[in-house]
């Protein structure tokens, strides 16, 4: 399996599917197109059933069971960040980790900077040459489900319900569901395969949120500006200022929540700001777009009405209040991890997955771990042995017998 798992994840990850936050076109980038067909012929070649790709980019399949049971899905998400390059990502492959730097063309690796390196001393490492991401995150996740997959095809003696696999365009720009048919799917519940550590298993997510911001000026010659010039790119910086400066995400971890500015431009005529605003808890959640509100209408008030203008709306929500509802589905997916020999580590999403949303679509959508660190950057890497536990969960959670 670990030879199978090299092989397919060092091809899936060399395709760019870098999604667009820009784009008006659905999927964002015509990569991602591309890579359904490649993702569709995967799933040919291993023996799936009812493999399709629709119009919004979306990649099914289906395992018939062949015991009763209800049906369960799996799904990843085949976008990149579009926070680092995903082209021409060159993997880098060690075998027996030795604890040491590991020397690249971009930045090192090393476990004075990433201490859980040192939990992978003796084992296969892969990641990028330091000059792109790896895009583990979430393409481990696609190579976890189909050599899973692939395994139950080549096993029919182990019982499984009818499986079903999901790959979604557009997850990392917060649109991997935007036109995802979760009826269509037939699933009664489902894991998306897009955490991180080994034994990581999560059910609670931020509230999501995401504020636009457009700043106005009045741009005169800076020798008779006196009373007449309003400066929108000093605005800019001013509204920055009056949020709390330590609820960002480098200042906040566990439950605590954050205002994190992703985009700063302009000039005196016009400038543009973007927020992401994330919380555990509604009410904070609130709160914080509230806070948000009362900053523009005092800048109004101080620069005048239309200065500021602010496009404030919501993405996803916290799927504990679903999965509470339906904690078979996680209780399946803690004993799987157990049987895998490991021990789960039950973890909040500092972030969100196609999963928040699926479960308020009605398809409860845990997330489960591929084995991944340091997401959306050069310094990513992943474990090959953790990919073979991923794998493994999977199997037992497919498995009739698992709880």
């Amino acid at each position: 399996m670990k030879e199978k798992i090299i092989d397919l994840f060092t091809r899936l990850i060399k395709f760019d599917t870098t999604s667009n936050p820009d784009s008006p076109d659905y999927p964002s980038t015509e990569s991602q197109f591309f890579y359904a067909d490649i993702l569709a012929a995967e799933l040919t070649k291993i023996g799936l059933k009812e493999i399709a790709i629709d119009k919004y980019g979306y990649v099914t399949a289906t395992l018939p069971g062949n015991t009763e049971g209800p049906a369960i899905g799996f799904i990843s998400h085949m976008d990149t960040s579009p926070d680092c390059s995903g082209y021409g990502i060159s993997p880098i492959i060690i075998e027996n980790y030795d604890g040491n730097i590991i020397e690249r063309k971009g930045p090192e690796l090393s476990a004075e900077d990433f201490p859980e390196l040192n939990l992978y001393i003796g084992k296969t490492i892969i990641c990028s040459d330091g000059t792109t991401l790896l895009g583990a995150d979430d393409k481990a996740g696609i190579a976890e489900i189909i050599t899973a997959f692939e395994y139950l095809i080549n096993h029919p003696e182990i019982k499984h319900p009818t499986i079903k696999a999901a790959f979604t365009p557009d997850e990392e720009i917060g649109a991997g569901v935007d036109y995802f048919d979760a009826e269509k799917f037939g699933c009664d519940y489902a894991y998306t395969i897009d955490g991180g550590i080994l034994g990581e298993i999560s059910f609670e997510n931020f509230n999501a949120a995401r504020a636009k911001i457009d700043i106005i000026g009045k741009s005169v010659h800076p020798g008779s500006a006196k009373n007449l010039m309003i400066n929108a790119g000093l605005i800019a910086c001013e509204f920055n200022s009056m949020l709390p400066a330590n609820e960002i995400p480098a200042e906040t971890d566990g439950y605590e929540g954050f205002y994190h500015l992703t985009k700063i431009q302009g000039n005196v005529e016009n400038a543009h700001l973007d927020y992401i605003i994330r919380d555990f808890d509604k009410d904070s959640f609130e709160k914080r777009k509230k806070n948000i509100i009362n900053i523009v209408e005092t800048l109004n008030k101080k620069y005048g009405d239309g200065t500021v203008k602010l496009d404030l709306y919501d993405e996803y929500y916290n799927m504990a209040e679903i999965i509470h509802e339906h904690k078979y589905v996680l209780d399946r997916a803690v004993e799987a991890i157990k049987k895998t020999g490991i021990e789960p580590r039950i973890e909040p999403i500092r972030g969100g997955t196609d999963g928040a949303r699926l479960s308020f679509m009605g398809l409860p959508c845990p997330n489960i771990f591929t084995g991944g660190h340091n997401f959306h950057g050069p310094y990513e890497f992943i474990c090959v042995e953790s990919m073979e536990k991923a794998v493994e969960t999977i199997i037992n959670i497919a498995k009739t017998n698992n709880i």
